[in-house]
């Protein structure tokens, strides 16, 4: 069983930046592939980036690929999105979730609001 909680949201202008984090309890951290997502008003949830359980590879959407870096501490049992060069279309809940083969543990989410 794996526990996250998501931190780091918040209200920042264009062009500004945001590191969001999510924490996980559970022995299991380590060895699950770990991803951020997020669900915008009225849209359904989509993908942003996954990383692998060691790390070694990652996969980003194509609308955050350049501006967002997802890494992960396994030692501090913590998963981070760096966020540079924000836009307004970034607005919205960000969720983290984990999983060995999909992803089936969810955080409650961080809301990330971008102004213009």
């Amino acid at each position: 069983q794996v526990q996250l909680v998501e931190s780091g949201g918040g209200l920042v202008q264009a062009g500004g930046s945001l590191r969001l984090s999510c924490a996980a309890s559970g022995r299991t951290f380590s060895s699950y592939a770990m991803g951020w997502f997020r669900q915008a008003p009225g849209k359904e949830r989509e993908f942003v980036a996954t990383i692998t359980w060691l790390g070694g590879r990652t996969n980003y959407a194509d609308s955050v690929k350049g501006r967002f870096t997802i890494s992960r501490d396994n030692a501090k049992n913590t998963l981070y999105l760096q966020m540079n060069s924000l836009k307004p279309e970034d607005t919205a809940v960000y969720y983290c979730a984990a999983g060995a083969t999909e992803f089936n543990y969810w955080g409650q989410g961080t809301q990330v609001t971008v102004s213009s």
